[in-house]
């Protein structure tokens, strides 16, 4: 198995995927408001892929972000959806986009995330619903599930208001410049050291001198791996 950047050709296989996931009801449900018509974050979209018999690629997982505002002045990430196939349930693949894809959020100089999911998952990851308490959303959303995370400290206090599509302009969420090293190894130039890893544990945020073969990038990104 390989995580990937996401590619136009794998678009009908996601959408496959999402269906069979989540149904055709998903379109109804507030979060997809927000991504209607607006594109979504291209560098942090990410799939997981298996090769059949023949070699060709078979979509397995899935995750993508969205740009969005709170209160019409505040940029921050939508994640969502993130899917996995059924055999690969329980395999930490999941667990593995989501980590992987806020790396490279981080790399790429966004401050915070937001999503609408279940607490006891994604508080692992750093995610809280007390990050979010001043903020709505535009539609029915069980609100104990709008969580927060913030990729830098202190950069979701104080932020409140409603949750809105953001303008093309805000489209990457105004990153900072990306470090020459690491976005040549987000470019997949492997000999670059990918310093820059999001602990396991909550939001503790540790540079160390691995390289990106290391830890969860070690083999290949081998499914099984927490």
């Amino acid at each position: 198995m390989i995580i990937i950047v996401e590619e136009p050709k794998h678009a009908a296989a996601i959408e496959a995927l999402l269906d069979a996931s989540f149904g055709p009801d998903r379109f109804n449900k507030t979060a997809y408001r927000l991504r209607d018509g607006v594109d979504s974050i291209p560098a942090l979209n990410l799939v997981a892929i298996e090769h059949d018999e023949h070699g060709h690629e078979i979509v397995v997982g899935t995750i993508r972000y969205w740009p969005i505002l709170v209160g019409g002045t505040t940029p921050t990430l939508l994640l969502g959806p993130i899917a996995v196939a059924a055999h690969l349930q329980g395999s930490g693949l999941g667990s593995k986009l989501i980590r992987m894809s806020l790396n490279k959020a981080v790399a790429l100089g966004h401050k915070s995330v937001i999503l609408v999911g279940d607490a006891p998952y994604y508080e692992r990851f750093g995610f809280s619903r007390a990050l979010t308490l001043g903020m709505q959303m535009p539609g029915p959303v069980d609100m104990n599930r709008l969580l927060g995370l913030e990729l830098v400290d202190g950069a979701l206090s104080g932020v409140a208001g409603m949750i809105g599509q953001a303008p093309k302009a805000d489209a990457l969420g105004r990153p900072m410049a990306v470090p020459a090293t690491m976005a040549a190894n987000l470019a997949g130039d492997t000999s670059v050291p990918f310093s820059f890893l999001f602990s396991r544990t909550a939001t503790e945020r540790v540079w160390t001198d691995r390289v990106r073969t290391d830890w969860f990038w070690r083999g290949g990104l081998q499914a099984g791996a927490a």
